[in-house]
């Protein structure tokens, strides 16, 4: 809060160059912080912004990528609702974004690279949630995960060779799920606002769907944790601080983890597997499927952006990398295209 107050504060006199923001960084940021200065660097060195850290240039290059524009037509957990304020993959990265800065900041960790981690781990997610990533893991012969394609998104695919991103960004996106441990507490910081973000908000629009009631939520878990929206967040995020403050880790209490961990169990038995929500799920894994066959054996039918790789990635990954980029428009439109057939009047 120091730090991000005295930027404010600075920024309206003088300019502010690189150079002065690493200085602030190095005299108020925790000793547990990543210094921008201290980057073990890209894959292929440049010079340095005059006027940005590495961080931030990490984050403008992935807030101005395609990718990063995809997410907002890409399902988070409700294929094609009917509604316009269901989550989608771009609100729920928001989301995560606002949880881990709040988190960082009061951690006095670097929100510069919290917030790239936080803006890039879901850049790898399919078309149709977590029922195209299911499919696609099925079809690929060595498998499919997100937090790897996000990886691949930022160093190969977008815009053709990568984003060159720093080695603690990279890391943060790759170890952003819940079963990995990224390097950096910034790194962590995204890993655990992440869930905090996708079970709020999950609930929130499972409500809204009808699928759940209020008080169907474990009475214990919103006992323990709020029975609002902003209560339960609120109560993770300040649980978070009080456990992570001056630790060289990031991790809740042990009563709210636990409370927290019985609620994702309850939205996997309720929500995720429950009829309504899975409903057009089985469409879309035929879609996928249907696509990903296709193009296994019409390889030239796929755009020039993607030939240019067969030959040193193969044909399966280059075909997964085209349909793990798509929207679920998209998708459904090219589907359509290659398999409906048209009617034409002569």
């Amino acid at each position: 809060m120091i730090y991000r107050g005295l930027l404010n504060i600075l920024c309206l006199g003088d300019d502010m160059l690189r150079e002065d923001i690493e200085g602030l960084e190095e005299k108020y940021l925790s000793s547990y912080a990543q210094l921008s200065s201290q980057t073990r660097g890209r894959t292929f060195p440049q010079d340095r912004c005059t006027i940005r850290t590495e961080f931030q240039r990490d984050r403008d290059r992935i807030i101005h990528c395609k990718s990063f524009r995809r997410l907002k037509h890409k399902t988070q957990v409700f294929i094609a609702p009917e509604g316009d304020h269901y989550r989608t993959r771009l609100t729920h990265t928001l989301e995560v974004s606002q949880v881990a800065r709040t988190i960082a900041r009061a951690l006095r960790l670097n929100e510069d690279l919290t917030e790239a981690i936080a803006l890039g781990h879901d850049l790898g997610h399919t078309p149709f949630g977590h029922a195209g990533e299911t499919i696609l893991n099925e079809l690929k012969t060595d498998g499919f995960r997100h937090n790897e394609h996000s990886l691949r998104v930022v160093d190969i695919l977008e815009g053709g060779d990568g984003l060159n991103l720093t080695w603690e960004t990279r890391d943060g996106v790759l170890n952003h799920i819940k079963e990995k441990t990224p390097y950096t507490l910034e790194g962590q910081v995204v890993n655990i606002s992440d869930r905090i973000a996708y079970i709020n908000h999950d609930i929130d629009d499972a409500i809204r769907a009808g699928i759940i009631k209020i008080d169907d939520l474990p009475k214990d878990c919103v006992d323990i944790l709020g029975e609002t929206h902003g209560r339960r967040i609120h109560n993770m995020v300040v649980d978070v601080v009080y456990n992570s403050t001056n630790k060289p880790y990031v991790k809740m209490g042990e009563e709210v983890e636990k409370a927290t961990e019985k609620l994702r169990v309850f939205m996997f038995d309720r929500v995720y597997m429950n009829r309504a929500a899975k409903k057009e799920e089985k469409k879309a894994m035929h879609i996928i499927e249907g696509l990903f066959n296709y193009f296994i054996k019409h390889v030239d039918d796929l755009p020039d952006e993607y030939l240019c790789f067969i030959d040193i990635y193969g044909k399966e990954q280059v075909v997964c990398d085209y349909i793990a980029g798509m929207t679920d428009r998209y998708a459904i439109r090219l589907y359509e295209e290659i398999f409906v057939p048209g009617f034409h009047v002569f």
